[in-house]
């Protein structure tokens, strides 16, 4: 399989479907709940739901992809995923919506699970410099997606962004059916059962049962706690707290998103010189600088743009850690690459899911909760690298 910067184009559109899904429809929840007759609490619940269903369809779709291959399950994903936007573009009762939203997700899986796989064949001991590109390009997707949404509100309805999103999966299958290869079986590494002798749980036993991998995988979760931490609390820290309106909100979201994407480009440059060891050591020591400096600020109640100097770079080394440790996850199961996406994408969101809880819990209607929970996942971070440390992986 050749490397091509559009075959990365090409894997990064598909993974953005999940992004594009979530973010465009979000300006509209007022309007849907008000369409529906629904509560808007309701709607919000969809995104829950698109969640859930999102990593149930990994634990289902990561050993098929391993088993039956990539490229089928992309085609047949990606068709279910424009079926289930149609079907929501003409839906009329919110319980029907919920449906739609969740076969959205459920289908949306089966398409962005095979990526990791197909880049690890592409990049081999490069995987991270791979990973980081396809980032770099997938990070349009939530800059956009709510601009998007926003500019069909404002010419027509709510019912265009799901008609979009269908236009947009009906070019990606195009492009995918003509142009996404089918990677080749490799020779499986030490302690790795061939595809040949995959069942649908002796790959997640594989995965598990890796003594290397799993600090590796914790370090995802906690990763994705702090990261879920962020998308839960930063309407409520910059709107309602510090009394921002929408407009300057996106343009303080909107920095946060560059700051990832300038993360995956310098990543990107230097992975391949130091390796993502290296990385994932040095983004995890300032991440610590940086979100201790977070607590401090806003346990003194200093002024917004504390929170903003320390928080958009805290974002990108969350990112450059989470792009690393995806990476030499996957290089540890060339043969189980679609089950190892499975189980970190699954535990991503379960672990993430836990932000809203324990946010609410701790709630004191400021600031330093959020700042508090985001040092908690990242010292959580620090002891998977001495997890790892001990285990004498890299």
């Amino acid at each position: 399989m050749q490397k091509s910067p559009w075959l990365i184009i090409l894997l990064a559109a598909t993974v953005a479907i999940t992004p594009f899904a979530v973010d465009t429809y979000l300006p509209a929840i007022p309007v849907i709940a008000h369409d529906l007759n629904a509560h808007i609490g309701t709607v919000q619940q969809s995104l829950s739901i698109f969640l859930a269903a999102y990593g149930a369809g990994m634990l289902l779709f990561g050993p098929l992809a391993d088993k039956l291959g990539r490229r089928p399950l992309a085609i047949f994903g990606i068709s279910g995923f424009a079926a289930a936007s149609l079907f929501l573009a003409w839906e009329n009762s919110i319980h029907n919506f919920l449906i739609g939203r969740a076969l959205q997700a459920f289908c949306g899986a089966a398409a962005t699970v095979i990526v990791p796989g197909i880049i690890r064949q592409l990049y081999q001991e490069h995987t991270a410099k791979g990973m980081s590109y396809m980032s770099l390009i997938m990070m349009l997707a939530p800059l956009l997606a709510p601009s998007i949404g926003s500019a069909i509100l404002y010419f027509s309805n709510w019912r265009m962004i799901f008609i979009w999103i269908f236009i947009y999966a009906i070019i990606l299958l195009f492009f995918v059916w003509k142009y996404l290869p089918e990677p080749k079986v490799i020779a499986p590494v030490a302690g790795e059962l061939p595809t040949t002798s995959i069942t649908f749980l002796s790959g997640y036993k594989t995965v598990l049962a890796h003594r290397e991998a799993r600090p590796l995988i914790a370090t995802i979760m906690f990763s994705s706690f702090s990261f879920f931490c962020y998308l839960t609390a930063i309407p409520f820290v910059y709107i309602k707290y510090f009394g921002v309106n929408e407009q300057v909100f996106s343009v303080l979201f909107a920095i946060n998103i560059i700051l990832l994407m300038c993360s995956s480009f310098i990543n990107s440059r230097y992975v391949t010189r130091y390796g993502s060891p290296y990385m994932v050591r040095k983004a995890l020591w300032l991440a610590i600088a940086l979100a201790s400096l977070l607590c401090l600020f806003n346990i003194l109640k200093l002024n917004i743009i504390f929170t903003v100097a320390t928080l958009a770079p805290l974002m990108g080394c969350l990112t450059m850690i989470t792009t690393n440790t995806d990476a030499m996850i996957v290089l540890k199961f060339p043969n189980h690459s679609g089950t190892a996406t499975a189980v970190t994408g699954t535990l991503r969101y379960a672990c993430g899911a836990l932000a809203g809880p324990m946010l609410a819990l701790t709630y004191t209607g400021t600031a330093v909760p959020f700042a508090a929970l985001m040092l908690a996942g990242i010292l959580g971070i620090l002891a998977c690298q001495l997890w790892m440390r001990a285990t004498n992986t890299p």
